[in-house]
């Protein structure tokens, strides 16, 4: 399934919406309209359409995750990082990685597979959803990810994407 612009009134929050709630916490983005993007494939190919020169940016590979006991994970990693599930799994001291369902997805962070992004955190977080991220992060000018929906990117300064952390209520846990 698609996950576009689109489509965005059927999510329980939607891209304009996000958007709106990131202009009145008076955060800072660049925002990008392209083709939908589902892989990491697809994103390399209009990449270069958007990072500034002389940047350190991250851009994203987004996983949600659950384990043997249905408990709820989004891990988002640089981008060429090679993952292995069992490896990160003992990484983050949890057993029997696997991806959640569609339906999972939808009910725990309000996106659809395509568009799985930390922003959707702002679903994720009231629901118990862990969120761990690269710990490149810390050092990116920018990060790189979906507002909610694959046809769009935003180019968020890192301090500005910590500050959507503290508003959330969550702190990441750097891997």
């Amino acid at each position: 399934m698609d996950a576009p612009t689109a489509a965005q009134e059927s999510l329980p929050l939607s891209s304009d919406a996000l958007l709106a709630q990131l202009d009145a916490w008076g955060l800072s983005y660049i925002l990008h309209q392209h083709v939908p993007l589902r892989t990491v494939e697809e994103s390399k190919a209009v990449e270069d359409d958007l990072l500034v020169p002389g940047e350190t940016a991250l851009r994203l590979k987004n996983l949600y995750l659950r384990d043997r006991k249905k408990r709820n994970y989004l891990v988002s990693l640089q981008q060429d990082r090679e993952i292995d599930l069992k490896a990160l799994g003992a990484q983050l001291g949890v057993g029997g990685l696997s991806f959640g369902s569609e339906e999972r997805l939808m009910e725990h962070l309000g996106i659809r597979p395509g568009a799985v992004t930390p922003l959707a955190m702002i679903n994720g977080a009231p629901k118990g959803v862990r969120f761990f991220m690269d710990a490149e992060a810390q050092t990116a000018d920018r990060i790189y990810m979906h507002p909610l929906v694959n046809d769009r990117t935003v180019a968020i300064p890192r301090a500005d994407f910590m500050t959507f952390c503290e508003k959330i209520g969550i702190t990441p846990e750097w891997i």
